[in-house]
């Protein structure tokens, strides 16, 4: 990582806060060039506190583009950190118009040209999605990084028509204890008390409203642009990686978007800005690569040559749960679909058997959203493939799989309501089976998330569903392994009746890996090797600066002796054959910040089932939060707890939320809630 000091331009920045047109007033934090030319604006638009959470982000990359012509700005949605109002659901009306009122008043401010682009990754990146689709006129360009065109099918709540339990509900009580935190007195003043009092009383735990729909109804169409990609004037750059949830979004953008206005970038990252050198690595010049996008869209400057998608194709790797890099090339491809891609079919062998997976089939199935943690990525599946159903194909020569396998399979259920998950693995000549991809269906949404179709119980149907994507290469010599099974927990809530499994039919089934021919170039390539160096050849140009980034804001993280709990502890009561996943997301621990705020957080979540009982699932999650300013005698706290369960009717949801000032206990609140299972 080079730390870059010196500038094309001085800078400056100051703390204000921008009216809307209801009289709420934004918290904002603008760095600016000095110079008394007009200079467009960028912007970042999130609820994850300027102040405090996002800051030592914040410092990498506003600072950095200020200093390069921009004036660069980070908003605090409505009802959070030091921005007045009351929260709202995640990407709600409210939530959007705001942005557009935002990206307007930017516009019209002396030191902007009236140009604006909005950046982000996550939560920023999806409302710079949805903002862009609204079509604010001075909007000209986003940077979208790890984010969704579609809100119900590539997000936290559901996936393939199923509960995504993992991070429904995680995210859901992540949001809760989030949600519940202070103003800072030091930014908000005198009126952060009563601020944060009216905002306590608003709060509504989100998991209630994503389990009330559990079907793509006009709750998830809502701000999902892929209804109408045609909404979205402003020029698009996608970016993803192939260990982010969120990585099929870059490839329908690409897909649907205009090409003179669109380009995707895909690397091995995880839910991470691709220049921080978490792992999985290599990291690169992101931060470069967005200015030359910048430069052309709201400068009017140079070009872009590369080609529509840019694509990292792994070399196969022994399965672990953290990498710091992944050896393996760029590739370019001037469409998508790609010419250089043919989808390739292997039919299943054998004859019918039943898939009964045991109900803690997926407790090695990875963190969701893998942060570049110790503990994050799938490990061995060999584990998971014994749970499972197992059909094998010899690799012949190298294969490169770029894009998303697809699976079509052959079921009978004697049940209405189920699951199937697909796997595919990368099973090396020592046994060892590293997870590629994989997709969930429920089956009673294999006719459409929109609808509700049970299963005629004894009845034979093909159902066909699409993994997720990945570039990967399969060495000659190794097997390719597509795993299913009936069970996925925790990443997928069991239906009631998922204990009954199904009988796979080989006969009709196939696996469908879209096959990308090697050496084809459109002039784009670029190997890495596992030292970062880069290797050109002749055709081949795709190529990234160093990773470079402004002077850090300089946060410490105290030493504790406290000895440190496991990121993933999974646990085995035999005598009740129950199973226990439990998973410290580590978001931050204990931090100082330079202007005195002492900041603490700390999560537990915890997933339990026994192997026979669906019904048996619990999902539960745990946060402390402490903010303290020793010098103004302020030290507040938050507590939540957050616990998921289920029987055959209803999901059962309970809440707690408890808060303190200065020892003294300022909000207390419990929600106890019953959710029928229409679809989940």
């Amino acid at each position: 990582m080079h730390i870059r000091t010196s500038f094309p331009y001085e800078t400056t920045h100051e703390d204000l806060r921008i009216p809307l047109a209801d009289g709420t007033l934004l918290y904002a934090r603008v760095w600016r060039p000095l110079t008394d030319e007009p200079v467009p604006a960028l912007l970042e638009y999130l609820p994850y506190r300027l102040t405090d959470w996002t800051a030592p982000r914040d410092f990498q990359r506003h600072p950095w583009y200020a200093g390069h012509g921009y004036a660069s700005v980070r908003v605090d949605v409505r009802g959070h950190g030091n921005s007045e109002g009351l929260p709202t659901d995640e990407y709600s009306a409210t939530e959007l118009a705001d942005g557009v009122e935002v990206v307007n008043w930017l516009a019209a401010q002396p030191w902007c040209d009236g140009k604006v682009g909005m950046f982000g990754i996550s939560w920023g990146g999806f409302n710079s999605l949805q903002i862009a689709a609204l079509a604010p006129e001075p909007l000209k360009a986003i940077v979208t990084v790890c984010s969704t065109d579609d809100r119900y099918d590539n997000d936290v709540h559901y996936t393939g028509g199923s509960v995504l339990a993992v991070d429904m509900h995680a995210w859901a009580a992540t949001m809760l204890a989030f949600v519940s935190r202070p103003p800072d007195p030091l930014y908000a003043g005198d009126a952060w008390r009563d601020l944060w009092l009216k905002r306590l009383e608003a709060v509504e735990p989100f998991l209630h409203t994503w389990l009330t729909h559990q079907t793509r109804d006009d709750y998830w169409r809502h701000g999902s642009v892929c209804e109408d990609y045609g909404a979205i004037e402003a020029a698009v750059l996608a970016v993803g990686g192939w260990h982010d949830p969120y990585r099929d979004t870059v490839l329908r953008l690409v897909e649907h978007l205009p090409a003179d206005r669109v380009r995707g970038l895909i690397g091995p990252w995880s839910h991470q800005y691709p220049d921080r050198g978490l792992p999985p690595g290599p990291a690169i010049g992101f931060l470069q690569e967005t200015l030359r996008w910048w430069d052309h869209w709201l400068k009017g400057k140079g070009t872009l040559p590369e080609p529509l998608l840019r694509a990292y194709v792994s070399d196969s790797h022994p399965p672990a749960t953290v990498y710091d890099t992944l050896p393996g090339r760029w590739v370019g491809e001037p469409a998508w679909p790609s010419p250089h891609i043919t989808n390739v079919t292997y039919a299943l062998q054998g004859a019918p058997v039943l898939v009964r997976s045991p109900m803690h089939t997926g407790v090695d199935a990875g963190r969701f959203f893998p942060f570049g943690n110790d503990a994050d990525l799938p490990p061995d599946q060999r584990e998971e493939d014994g749970r499972s159903a197992c059909f094998e194909f010899a690799v012949g020569e190298e294969t490169w799989v770029l894009g998303r396998p697809k699976v079509r399979l052959r079921l009978t259920s004697e049940v209405p309501r189920g699951q199937v998950i697909a796997r595919v693995c990368d099973v090396a000549p020592d046994g060892s089976s590293t997870l590629v991809a994989r997709g969930v269906l429920n089956l009673s949404a294999r006719h459409g998330r929109d609808r509700v179709v049970p299963w005629e119980p004894g009845a034979t149907q093909d159902v066909e569903f699409e993994l997720n994507g990945i570039g990967h290469a399969l060495p000659a010599g190794h097997r390719i392994r597509l795993a299913v099974s009936s069970a996925y927990w925790p990443w997928v809530w069991p239906q009631a009746e998922s204990g009954a499994g199904f009988t796979l039919d080989p006969a009709g089934s196939f696996l469908e890996l879209p096959v990308r021919a090697r050496g084809a170039s459109s002039g784009t390539d670029v190997a890495f090797d596992t030292a970062f160096d880069i290797a050109f050849d002749i055709a081949f140009d795709i190529a990234f600066e160093e990773p470079e980034q402004a002077e850090p804001l300089g946060v410490s993280y105290p030493v504790t002796l406290d000895e440190p709990r496991p990121e993933r502890l999974v646990t085995r009561d035999v005598a009740k054959d129950e199973w226990r996943l439990e998973v410290d997301p580590r978001y931050g621990g204990t931090r100082v910040y330079p202007d005195g705020l002492e900041f603490t957080e700390d999560a537990l979540e915890t997933y339990t089932i026994r192997s026979t009982d669906p019904l048996s699932a619990r999902a539960r999650s745990d946060w402390t939060i402490r903010l303290h300013r020793p010098e103004l005698a302020w030290d507040t706290s938050v507590r939540t707890r957050s616990e998921i369960t289920c029987d055959a009717k209803d999901f059962i949801a309970s809440n707690e939320v408890i808060c303190t000032d200065g020892g003294e206990v300022v909000f207390h609140r419990t929600w106890e809630k019953r959710i029928p299972r229409t679809a989940g």
